[in-house]
């Protein structure tokens, strides 16, 4: 029976086990440069079998959120070679999550202080992480975004590839392109964000056009085999969302089948939150979706996330429903997730909410390990 805890390959990526730590924005990169805070962050939490790091904007464009880190300047690409140069001593593997954040993001976070964009000009009328002007971090109403010109949108994949050759060049075993939780990528895709009336918008196949273009020039950049993507088919995060989700993701995955991805990165329900929430008129078939994926050829590991606990982790693997198991706020709490998992223990540190966005150490790299708690 496969384990947990077995090694298996993603695409080019080899992983010693099936536990993989998600994504997860925590706002302690001042200047979108990595530091040494966040060398240590990672480091504490290698043994995951892959570490997918928090979303990094592919251009200041693609910025969301104050103090996250990116890809798009030189520094940023020598902080993170610390990052991924801590994490393999360790033995471990690390991809970073490639983001444009598209109309989640305000105009202080915007080159010359423009308007945010997106596929079209509707406000998330969501929340996102600025700094004030006396230092201080606070969230924020998302800006008004404006619709993307038809001659901009080429740019805009172009800034994919360049920041998955930054990764590589960072040192990162590949990447995950960020295509959920109601950024750019996710905007494109559905039909509450998308009012477009170009090939960009309208039928499912227009809505689904940039994802794959993302996916061709990222893939022919650094090679499909280092290459996943996260999808979120209902989350309604970022004020997103789709009067037939089913139709549309089962589309998307059908397409990513032939083309060698790694991994595909399941959110199923709604992102941190109940895992039974749908959109649509019936619940999201996530077999389903899975079942498309691997009829159309993929073989990529298939990762699923939100709300999985050690049972239901080893339950998901162990049935064959999937691959591996991401987590997110245990392994915040946790940096020795892995040992705790296979040790079968009951105790876990309690995640410190107040800290999650912003600050220093405290609630970051100060969760102590199992064996300082015993």
């Amino acid at each position: 029976m496969t384990s947990l805890f077995d090694p298996i390959k993603f695409g080019d990526i080899e992983l010693a086990n099936r536990i993989a730590m998600a994504p997860l924005t925590r706002n302690r990169s001042p200047k979108a440069i990595p530091n040494d805070l966040n060398t240590t962050y990672y480091e504490q939490r290698a043994t995951a079998g892959l570490i997918i790091t928090e979303g990094t904007p592919v251009s200041q464009q693609g910025q969301g959120y104050a103090d996250v880190p990116g890809l798009y300047l030189d520094a940023a690409v020598d902080g993170w070679k610390k990052v991924t140069e801590a994490v393999h001593r360790r033995g471990g593997k690390i991809v970073t999550q490639i983001w444009h954040v598209g109309r989640v993001s305000h105009v202080s976070l915007q080159p010359n202080g423009g308007a945010p964009v997106a596929p079209s000009a509707v406000n998330a009328g969501g929340k996102t992480y600025i700094i004030n002007p006396d230092g201080s971090g606070a969230f924020a109403d998302t800006s008004d975004p404006r619709a993307l010109e038809l001659s901009e949108i080429p740019g805009i994949v172009a800034d994919f590839a360049k920041g998955a050759r930054a990764a590589i060049d960072a040192g990162f075993d590949g990447v995950e392109i960020h295509g959920a939780n109601g950024y750019l990528i996710d905007q494109f895709m559905k039909d509450g964000a998308n009012q477009r009336t170009d090939e960009y918008g309208g039928s499912i196949e227009n809505r689904a056009r940039f994802v794959l273009e993302v996916v061709d020039t990222v893939t022919r950049e650094i090679g499909a085999g280092r290459v996943g993507i996260r999808l979120s088919p209902v989350t309604p995060g970022n004020g997103i969302s789709d009067t037939n989700p089913q139709a549309v993701f089962n589309y998307v995955v059908e397409k990513l089948g032939a083309k060698g991805l790694a991994f595909i990165h399941v959110i199923e329900g709604a992102t941190g939150g109940d895992r039974n929430f749908y959109q649509g008129d019936k619940p999201f078939d996530y077999q389903e979706l899975k079942a498309i994926y691997r009829k159309a050829g993929g073989t990529g590991g298939w990762l699923v996330n939100n709300g999985y606990d050690g049972d239901s982790a080893k339950q998901a693997v162990e049935g064959g429903y999937a691959d591996a198991v991401a987590f997110g706020k245990l392994f915040i709490a946790n940096p020795d997730l892995v040992q705790r998992l296979k040790d079968g223990v009951s105790t876990f540190n309690d995640l410190d909410k107040a800290t999650l966005y912003g600050g220093g150490a405290k609630g970051y790299t100060d969760y102590p390990a199992l064996e300082a708690v015993a």
